[in-house]
């Protein structure tokens, strides 16, 4: 029987182009919230002033323009050139922020107090570079030097201001280049994290399809072995039918031969019995050529307990609780039962692992608002709260080697979700647990049959 693998998503990393072309498209929509910021702060130039100014709006205006040519140049030129573009358009900001600090009173200028940001500021937009900070820092650092000197200001006063720039583009460069480092090494780890990541998906990946290979050849095996049973079968249960004809065609006495008949009728259930679990097995190693129907939850309930109940019969009682009137679902009948089977089997292994007397497994159906919901329930000791978030889990499993893969639970939620129904576990309030597989009801299309000619609103010929 072949059981679905897993699916592993695969870890999605961008291209070098495409992380070229996310980050070109980030600098350039940078370039035009700086060009729209610097126009719109034109009104705080008229504050200063009290009166418009012609030229701090040229002075934005060309400061706007350039910032536009430079988010079309790094949209349009190779990377190589962007840190000399960077640089370049580092230097022409802070010439533009100079000149409104010439045009809006020198020295006196508001605006002064924010040169030593400037190198900041490029540290901040251009952080893998040092050259846009470095550029810009120099910039501002001589031209605030010759700000003070040309308003005759002392020149200890003048160098102050030149030496407060030097030490924030100094502090800027630094900076940015711990920020790098640090990139650096965050890109590394994740890079890492993922390669890591994808090897142990690949390597889950191959112990599953590993375990499944082993249990298709087992159910290969199983199929050829269930059809040489068929034959010797075939010959008991005739042979056995003639038996019964000719013992009982003799002359007993009553006693003897009513025991004789109880003896044949028993033997007679057995090899049915025997026949009905082999053409179960049988239609479960089919099963995947079968295709997806309406089917009757009571029906499949009754595979299901029929093939449990040899697990069970010397471990629990089996109670079934399903209403025949529920509702049809749309899925593979002997899919369900597999997951039916699946659930009732686990049950009956923590009972027995739990050593539990009287210990007893209910299968309940109801059906509420458009679905419907079997559960599975136990009296053991429930699923342990440290456990219950993985009992889903591929490969996990609370049982010996020899019991248990890990897989059982994690392909019948996978099979279940197929029918667009849910597989959850929880622990019942008065002890023991509770697996509760819940599918839509089937909703069947109606065709609508033409009516006659002549019926209808039609008046007819």
């Amino acid at each position: 029987m072949q059981l679905p693998l897993p699916s592993v998503r695969p870890i999605e990393t961008p291209t070098p182009e495409q992380a070229a072309s996310t980050e070109k498209a980030q600098r350039l929509r940078k370039s035009l919230v700086f060009a729209a910021g610097t126009l719109l702060l034109y009104g705080m130039d008229v504050l200063i002033l009290g009166q418009p100014s012609l030229e701090t709006l040229l002075t934005r205006v060309a400061w706007c323009a350039e910032l536009l040519a430079y988010g079309w140049a790094v949209r349009k030129l190779d990377e190589r050139w962007y840190p000399a573009v960077a640089t370049l358009n580092s230097v022409l900001t802070s010439g533009f922020f100079l000149s409104l600090v010439y045009f809006t009173g020198q020295a006196r200028s508001p605006y002064i107090n924010l040169v030593p940001t400037v190198p900041l500021m490029m540290a901040l937009v251009h952080p893998r570079h040092a050259g846009p900070a470095i550029g810009g820092g120099i910039t501002s650092t001589l031209g605030v030097l010759g700000l003070m000197l040309a308003t005759r200001d002392s020149v200890p006063h003048a160098l102050g201001w030149a030496c407060m720039v030097g030490s924030s583009t100094f502090f800027a460069t630094y900076a940015s280049g711990q920020l790098r480092k640090a990139q650096a090494a965050e890109s590394e780890a994740r890079l890492e994290r993922a390669r890591r990541e994808s090897l142990e998906k690949l390597a889950v990946a191959d112990r599953h399809r590993a375990q499944t290979e082993k249990l298709a050849t087992v159910g290969r095996l199983a199929a050829s072995v269930m059809h040489e049973i068929n034959n010797p079968l075939a010959f008991v249960r005739s042979n056995l039918d003639f038996l019964r004809t000719e013992v009982l065609a003799q002359q007993l006495p009553d006693e003897t031969r009513q025991e004789l008949q109880e003896v044949m009728d028993e033997t007679r259930t057995g090899v049915e019995r025997i026949r009905q679990i082999v053409s179960d097995l049988k239609g479960f190693s089919r099963m995947d050529q079968e295709e997806p129907s309406e089917c009757a939850l009571a029906d499949v309930v009754t595979d299901a307990a029929r093939l449990a109940g040899v697990r069970l019969k010397h471990v629990a009682k089996l109670k079934v609780e399903v209403p025949a009137e529920l509702p049809e679902v749309f899925a593979t009948r002997r899919r369900l039962a597999q997951v039916l089977l699946n659930l009732l089997v686990n049950a009956g292994d923590a009972l027995e692992e739990a050593k539990v007397q009287g210990g007893e497994v209910t299968v309940r159906g109801v059906a509420e608002g458009g679905r419907v919901t079997l559960m599975v329930e136990d009296n053991g000791p429930g699923i342990p709260p440290e456990v219950l978030p993985r009992v889903f889990d591929t490969f996990f499993t609370t049982k010996g080697p020899e019991k248990g893969t890990g897989l059982g639970l994690s392909i019948s939620r996978e099979l279940v979700e197929r029918f667009g129904g849910t597989l959850r576990a929880e622990n019942r309030p008065e002890g023991g647990a509770r697996l509760c597989l819940e599918l839509p009801v089937h909703a069947p299309t109606t065709t609508t049959t033409p009516l006659p000619l002549g019926e209808g609103r039609g008046e007819g010929i």
